[in-house]
């Protein structure tokens, strides 16, 4: 197989790296257990190093077949709550102080993943975000943040629903309880685990190791699990996932691929792979139909010479046809010989012309003339395109989240209608 083929054998996953210092030198890294999974399930990891710059260069990681963003700094406040939750100085220090490690804002990881979040939501790239990844992709959406569970949350919970979501002496083995909603993915991939649907049993110990999390969570989204606080654990797009046909927008808090037993290494649940398992599976499918696309239009491509020919004969019919419908030629249009010629030589290789056909070419001749009013036409939508940017450009992402969802709705409730007036339609 030659090398340029290469890159078509599995479908690609960009991860971004996380940026720590080692040795006086900064160094990139991506958990192992990401990577595993990715793999395992039968698709390439391609690591976007958190370095200055390459958030104006993602085309140049192209093709994108999916998305998984996980671990890192806190995200900067200012891209989601710009009056920081109205902590006094003394709290932010003291949060730094606790939180030393997941405090320094990294303002280049932030443009990077809120990039290809933004691409992926553009695109209907499938995505998946653990942890800090969720928290992107409800920002990017409109949403956001708890800038600090233990003091915008815990401090208002009845003690007895008090979570600790972070523990740094134990990382891999800290657990907390989350309830999973009824009829989401997440249900779905621990229904095993979780048995049948009495709320004594739709529970399950997680993971966690976070300082933040979401506070107001993106209209778009539909929680799929809760803390005993009440903190989101886990969200996703409904409109957005079906594995099968490449369509993955989900988020989760906590940490399925650390969920395992320290000395076996086998996972606490069977349904803690699923997350990567179901995401791979849309990966693979988005790979499919882009490439189907591509397919198409390099045949399109192809035959190019072909649709010249074909456009010849069309443009000499429709001039004959204006001339014989007036009695005079066009005008506006410089006739040539070899304009008529194609049409000629196409009528004495082929049979005649049914009157079907003939209505047809009639037809294209008035598309002709009436070109320059449709040109007219084209010139005012694009005058009103340009002013619809411009006021859309100076939304924020919190009123873009919600026109879109707006009418997302909206057309949910038309086609409802539709359906209602068709069936009435038939039963009439």
């Amino acid at each position: 197989m030659a090398p340029a083929d290469l890159s078509t054998i599995l479908p690609r996953v960009l991860i971004v790296s996380r940026r720590t210092v080692r040795k006086n030198k900064f160094v990139d890294f991506v958990g192992e257990y990401h990577l595993d999974l990715i793999v395992s399930y039968g698709a390439v990891p391609v690591i976007v190093p958190r370095v200055s710059g390459v958030h104006t260069l993602l085309e140049s990681f192209e093709p994108i077949h999916g998305v998984l963003l996980c671990e890192g700094e806190d995200i900067d406040p200012s891209l989601y709550d710009a009056e920081l939750s109205n902590f006094t100085p003394e709290e932010l220090q003291e949060i730094k102080n606790l939180h030393a490690s997941d405090t320094a804002i990294d303002r280049e990881k932030d443009s990077i993943e809120l990039s290809l979040a933004k691409l992926c939501l553009e695109r209907n790239i499938p995505y998946l975000g653990i942890c800090r990844g969720s928290q992107i992709l409800n920002v990017a959406c409109g949403g956001t943040l708890y800038q600090d569970i233990g003091k915008e949350l815990s401090k208002n919970c009845p003690e007895k629903q008090k979570v600790v979501h972070m523990n740094y002496e134990d990382y891999d083995g800290h657990r907390h309880v989350v309830k999973v909603v009824e009829k989401t993915p997440l249900h779905e991939w621990f229904r095993e685990t979780l048995g049948d649907d009495d709320d004594e049993k739709m529970e399950i110990m997680v993971n966690s190791y976070h300082h933040q999390g979401v506070k107001r969570l993106a209209q778009r989204f539909v929680p799929m699990a809760f803390a005993p606080d009440g903190l989101i654990e886990g969200f996703y797009d409904p409109d957005a996932y079906n594995p099968e046909e490449g369509k993955f927008i989900m988020g989760l808090q906590f940490h399925p691929e650390r969920m395992r037993a320290h000395d076996l290494g086998s996972f606490d649940y069977p349904g803690c792979s699923m997350a990567y398992q179901e995401f791979v599976k849309a990966v693979r499918a988005y790979e499919k139909k882009l490439s189907g696309s591509r397919r198409m239009e390099k045949d399109i491509k192809l035959n190019n010479e072909l649709e010249s020919k074909r456009k010849s004969i069309v443009r000499s019919f429709s001039i004959a046809k204006d001339m014989y419908s007036t009695g005079r030629g066009n005008n506006n249009v410089s006739i040539q010989e070899s304009e008529l010629k194609a049409g000629a030589e196409f009528l004495e290789e082929n049979t005649a012309l049914s009157l079907q056909q003939e209505k047809r070419l009639k037809q294209m001749g008035a598309t002709v003339r009436n070109g320059s009013v449709y040109i007219e036409r084209l010139k005012m939508t694009e005058e009103r395109e340009k002013m619809a940017k411009a006021v859309i450009g100076k939304m924020t992402i919190e009123q873009l989240s919600e026109m879109v969802g707006f009418y997302r709705k909206m057309g949910q409730m038309c086609s409802e209608a539709m359906e209602r007036k068709l069936r009435a339609h038939h039963e009439s």
